[in-house]
């Protein structure tokens, strides 16, 4: 007997979880599908959100009406921004959160949204008619007739779990199954999968730890929130919890030295790439040997439980090992393992499959996201499903998918690197990877892309609201601290006070700003009349009126580029037939299959003088 829904979603992770959000909030009968109901909104890794170009994500994700960000807010531990040293193009916020918590409201979320239904089930088969998706198929035999489906399926496809001699086919957590039959299925529809690798390190039991010995780090206050649905006092009154900070030392390097062997990774056990950015302790030893020592965070993994996550300390050595490396750190020579490290393989797809609205060029109505599309991170995930599921809906309902630049997200930046350029490791997002880094701050993650969310129906009434209000605040502010001037009298004690040139004549607020070492704080006292306004609203314009100038001059590169992104391709463009194109560019562009001139340009192998060739065979120069 055949069921019915309009989108299946193949896994509830954190990308499962915003595209199953998404595609039922824009009104899609939508089937969420997961192997185990008590794994949905998982943390296997360190249960924390956000960090040195994730956080970016997560305020974009809550700026186009998903999930994470507030749900993030409701569970922290401890909320800290990081690069604070440096310029606000690369300021992130990172925050510990509550693992168990989280994964219970977001349950509870799914559980109660409209259009919505959960179903614990393993999915083994997608299955088409004339290259389009026409149903899935689980273990118990049930066939799902749908329209759409989105493979989310994070590290469980075919997975393997590796702790030195031993492996075994096991997911995340080295005791949720392993999906088997569905990555054989995906080749049997001519998909090319690759083989990746991720791992984390032990947990241990907090009360077997001597934090004396440890560096401690608090929580920053005052903590702007990651949603526009979160009062900025939110953790008022709440006592953040601690984290701490660890170093390896010399014993520790020649404890894994003298067992590497015995490691999966160097025994030759692992086939999979491992992520470049998120290293096992190991292979940091290998990679930086003239390093005396690693820096380690020892972060809680939970309101009510005692485990504790060593950031910094992954490892697929044998459990005796890891043993002996714990107790060689200052504060652990006495710590307990509760869960030991381990190393995990998955299959994932080659996301030069993909379009950049992530549906599959061979399959249509077949989407991908996650880990599945060769990423590493909550964060990641979570945005490549938002904007696979909303993509999915929207195709539904006849309309054209919702395709971010590069130039307006970090979300646009992170899937046109899949799709364009693939990635032959777990791809991580960092600020580096953005031309556009001073466009796409945190604070106005919701100015640039509330407006897309809301047209596209993923905003609420109650989120839009509050983005209006924001901006209203924000430019009344900005026109303030133009407008108002005052007399060198005013100013020049002050100035001369915090060791900088007084002024000549009357300056407005907005110029002395843009000095370096002043900021929107530090005015205050020269400033009588400022009104009360949220930190949110502060922030941005603050760096808006500060960075003025730079970012008039990154708008100006924006618009350069933009001509080539509105050249578009035709996707039945026979590459080979153009003459003058290199016989390696025209591999390229037929393998990507780019919608645009721009998307062409930045292709590997693909030079100035090959888009030359392809814009004269156009007609477009």
């Amino acid at each position: 007997m055949s069921k019915f829904t309009d989108i299946a979603i193949i896994g509830a992770g954190h990308a499962g979880i915003e595209a199953a959000l998404a595609a039922a909030r824009t009104g899609a009968d939508t089937v969420l599908f997961t192997m185990s109901l008590e794994s949905i909104a998982n943390m296997p890794c360190n249960p924390s959100i956000g960090g040195t170009g994730k956080g970016h994500l997560v305020y974009e994700i809550d700026a186009l009406g998903g999930e994470m960000g507030r749900v993030s807010d409701l569970v922290t531990l401890q909320s800290r921004t990081l690069n604070l040293g440096k310029g606000a193009a690369v300021h992130s916020k990172r925050v510990q959160a509550d693992r168990k918590a989280y994964h219970r409201i977001m349950k509870e979320v799914l559980e109660n949204t409209d259009n919505l239904r959960l179903v614990q089930a393993e999915i083994v088969a997608v299955n088409t008619e004339n290259g389009r998706v026409t149903s899935v198929t689980t273990r118990l035999g049930e066939v799902w007739r749908c329209q759409c489906a989105v493979i989310c399926t994070g590290t469980y496809l075919d997975s393997r779990i590796f702790v030195g001699d031993v492996n075994y086919e096991s997911g995340p957590d080295g005791f949720l199954a392993a999906s088997a039959g569905l990555s054989q299925s995906l080749r049997d529809l001519g998909l090319r999968l690759m083989r990746f690798k991720t791992g984390t390190p032990a947990r241990v039991n907090r009360r077997s730890i001597d934090f004396s010995e440890l560096e401690r780090q608090e929580g920053e206050t005052p903590v702007i929130p990651y949603s526009i649905l979160t009062e900025e006092g939110f953790l008022d009154g709440k006592e953040q919890l601690p984290c701490h900070i660890v170093y390896t030392n010399g014993e520790t390097h020649r404890i894994i030295r003298d067992n590497i062997t015995r490691s999966a990774m160097y025994s030759g056990q692992i086939h999979g790439t491992g992520p470049r950015y998120c290293p096992s302790i190991e292979d940091k030893l290998v990679r930086f040997a003239d390093k005396e020592r690693h820096q380690l965070f020892v972060e809680p993994v939970g309101a009510d439980t005692e485990e504790m996550y060593i950031q910094g300390f992954s490892t697929s050595l044998p459990v005796d090992v890891q043993h002996e490396m714990l107790h060689s750190l200052k504060g652990f020579s006495k710590a307990e393992v509760m869960r030991y490290a381990y190393a995990i393989e998955y299959d994932c797809i080659d996301p030069t499959q993909l379009y950049a609205s992530l549906e599959c060029k061979t399959v249509e109505g077949l989407y991908g996201a996650g880990q599945f599309n060769g990423t590493s991170g909550y964060e990641e995930a979570a945005a490549q499903g938002l904007i696979a599921g909303l993509n999915a809906s929207l195709k539904l309902q006849g309309k054209e998918p919702l395709v971010l630049a590069r130039s307006e997200s970090y979300i646009g930046t992170l899937i046109d690197d899949l799709v364009t350029k693939g990635t032959n490791e777990p791809y991580r997002m960092m600020t580096s990877r953005s031309e556009y880094r001073l466009l796409l701050r945190q604070d106005n993650a919701d100015l640039r892309l509330t407006p897309k969310g809301y047209a596209a129906g993923l905003i609420s009434e109650e989120r839009y609201a509050a983005f209006l209000e924001k901006q209203r605040l924000t430019e009344k502010e900005m026109a303030r601290l133009r407008n108002t001037h005052y007399s060198p009298e005013h100013c020049n004690g002050f100035l001369t006070a915090h060791g900088m040139t007084p002024v000549a004549s009357g300056v407005s607020l907005a110029d002395l700003l843009r000095r370096p070492n002043l900021t929107y704080e530090m005015l205050a006292e020269i400033d009588p009349d400022r009104p009360s306004l949220p930190l949110r609203v502060v922030t941005t314009a603050e760096v808006s009126i500060k960075y003025e100038g730079y970012i008039k001059r990154q708008l100006s590169e924006v618009q350069r580029h933009e001509r080539l992104e509105a050249k578009r391709l035709p996707l039945n463009l026979d590459y080979s037939a153009i003459r003058g194109l290199r016989l390696e560019a025209a591999q390229k562009l037929e393998k990507v299959k780019p919608l645009t001139v721009g998307q062409a340009s930045r292709i590997s192998g693909v030079n100035p003088a090959d888009i030359s060739v392809l814009l004269i065979y156009l007609g477009l120069y």
